[in-house]
């Protein structure tokens, strides 16, 4: 099958639009390349403290002739996607050494988790931990010893500022290893429901705690498809990962095999081995075209429309939303995984996975094949899954035909025609939505406003009752300047019980959903946000707004709108406690939301 036209047209004008830039950052690269391995250049002082406490690799290490692996790793065991990383670096290790080579573990990155720090203080961190994480990737290589680097990461921001940091090394190969989801416990829906009954008093306190430690119980990603899973699928549309790894479950053998034969791949394409595959070459346009369209295929996460721009600007790409929402024109959504169905990815792995979805898209046009992966040349590696045989992992054609049609569909015959991400535009700036799961009858919404500057206003208006007609519910001041970006996922319950009660509402932000937002219509991220004097703080209670996302149009309809002067919000209580007093000056030099919401691309 021929290209799509559509995909076609993106690329080439995100290739236009990059010119300059992507000229420039490969040209770095390449000089860098030029300068060979990388310890070549190390004094023998210096190589000396690297390899002091090697041991038996010390040898190896010092006659420069293996290639040297860098493990960069978010390991922590508070954060259950990344408890199962404790055991990764001895793998690594023993596969490398196994391999003629060596392994490090080169630095640690901050891994925070969005699902303890869901509405509370630390949440204002999340964002800006993306960039602390690209910059402490920085850090742990730069210490110019590595031939090759190991990532190993898999939640919201993690991934995103390992990419970072891997396309500013983009002279030597990267591979990223995921540590796979928690096996399904409790069904989200039946988790979700629990909340909504805590929301409006039907049960109280111990009966929540009992759901979540029954949906969250054990090592591994978070089942449902949010952010952290959105990025396990872009790893593998986007070639870093080896080809089916994402959804295997954690400390199983094909789990550990998966690792071994990363670290064995990670040798071979380094400079010293036969398939040199610099991280460069793989972040180009094509690479991220065919992220985009994976994030539309499967109903991902919205934080990936802020995380993509800014992972792209640092390999020399300029990606801009109307690119998203092209893509999502012509991509069918083909995946319904809660929060857009009913299945945990677990499911969804079963039903086929990735490898369906990736020989599906191909096979309509809508992926570029002629990529550079770390497996290979060719995105149709990524069609096979992995198997185990005699202790090694082993590539089989995955199955062409979807084994459960409720879960995964075939393109030509998908839940919906598009991807379900629209752009929206108007008088009050700049957004988007995510519409896979937000009913039909839903997508446009004209009502009265209602004003808050943070979260708990809003749940504090409901419990008195306040919400008693159709409501467009404004939370401002929640951007990245204001106060880091927060997610406001724990309106969700809220807003969704006046939604059954048979009100028609929308959230309407320059803050961020979760990856888990669903079934309530929300125009997020609206840009020029409000603490920078965006349209946002010119709305006032009672004014009259148009939420269109068929038409893709978000408006205020009062007369005096535009000549009104901005509310000014007192940000004090933003600058201090829990940390927060450090992230000053990210707050002062954050980029637009629009753009990727960064500080350090």
């Amino acid at each position: 099958m021929p290209l799509d036209a559509t995909i076609a047209k993106v690329t080439e004008a995100i290739e236009a639009r990059s010119e300059t830039r992507r000229a420039t950052y490969l040209d770095r690269m390449r000089r860098a390349a030029d300068e060979g391995p990388r310890r070549a250049h190390l004094t023998c002082g210096n190589q000396a403290h690297a390899y002091a406490a090697m041991g038996q690799d010390q040898g190896a290490l010092a006659e420069g002739r293996a290639p040297n692996l860098g493990i960069v790793t978010s390991y922590n065991d508070m954060l259950s996607a990344h408890q199962p990383f404790e055991r990764f670096p001895q793998i690594i290790r023993d596969a490398a050494r196994a391999g003629g080579g060596t392994a490090q573990v080169a630095g640690g990155v901050p891994a925070m988790c969005d699902g303890v720090t869901q509405g509370q203080v630390g949440m204002e961190l999340s964002l800006f931990s993306r960039d602390v994480i690209a910059l402490a990737t920085g850090v742990s290589l730069s210490h110019n010893t590595y031939d090759a680097a190991i990532y190993l990461g898999v939640c919201d921001k993690i991934v995103p500022g390992l990419v970072i940091g891997a396309a500013t090394f983009g002279y030597i190969p990267g591979i990223f290893l995921p540590a796979g989801p928690m096996t399904s416990g409790l069904p989200n829906d039946e988790k979700s429901k629990v909340r909504q009954q805590y929301a409006t008093g039907e049960v109280g306190r111990d009966a929540l705690m009992k759901a979540e430690m029954a949906s969250y119980h054990g090592p591994g990603t978070c089942t449902f498809y949010g952010t952290a899973n959105s990025n396990q699928m872009l790893m593998e549309f986007m070639g870093l990962h080896l080809p089916g790894a994402s959804f295997i479950n954690p400390n199983t053998p094909l789990r550990d095999a998966l690792t071994v034969a990363g670290a064995a791949r990670a040798l071979e394409i380094t400079k010293l081995g036969n398939d040199y595959r610099p991280v460069c070459d793989i972040l180009d346009a094509k690479a991220f075209v065919n992220g985009m369209v994976g994030l539309m295929a499967t109903g991902g996460s919205t934080n990936l429309v802020l995380h993509l721009p800014a992972m792209a600007r640092a390999a020399g790409i300029e990606l801009e939303l109307e690119d998203f929402e092209a893509i999502s024109s012509v991509t069918p959504l083909m995946a319904k995984v809660y929060p857009n169905g009913l299945a945990d990815v677990n499911h969804f792995h079963a039903a086929g996975g990735l490898q369906y979805l990736i020989g599906e898209l191909l096979d309509a046009g809508l992926l570029h094949e002629d990529v550079c992966t770390v497996a290979g040349d060719g995105l149709s590696r990524y069609t096979q899954e992995p198997k185990l045989k005699d202790g090694a992992v082993v590539y089989e054609d995955a199955p062409r035909e979807t084994q459960n049609d409720k879960i995964l569909r075939p393109a030509l015959d998908a839940f919906q025609k598009t991807g379900g991400l629209k752009q929206l535009t108007g008088n009050l700036g700049h957004g988007m939505m995510k519409t896979s799961a937000v009913d039909a009858s839903r997508h446009v919404i004209e009502a009265k406003a209602r004003i808050f500057h943070d979260q708990e206003s809003v749940k504090t208006a409901f419990k008195a009752g306040e919400f008693t007609e159709d409501t467009i519910v404004v939370v401002r001041f929640q951007g990245p300047s204001a106060n880091g970006m927060p997610e406001l996922h724990g309106l969700t319950p809220t807003l969704a019980v006046l939604q059954d009660r048979g009100l028609k509402v929308a959230l309407v932000t320059d803050g961020r959903m979760s990856g888990a937002s669903g079934k309530v219509p929300s125009a997020i991220h609206i840009s020029p946000e409000a603490a920078k004097g965006g349209p946002l703080a010119r709305l006032r209670d009672g004014d009259l707004v148009r939420v269109d996302a068929v038409a893709g149009e978000i408006t205020c309809l009062a007369q005096d709108f535009e000549a009104r002067e901005p509310v000014m919000a007192d940000l004090e209580g933003n600058g201090h406690g829990v940390g927060r007093e450090l992230f000053e000056a990210f707050r002062q030099n954050v980029g637009l939301a629009s753009n990727g919401a960064a500080v350090v691309v």
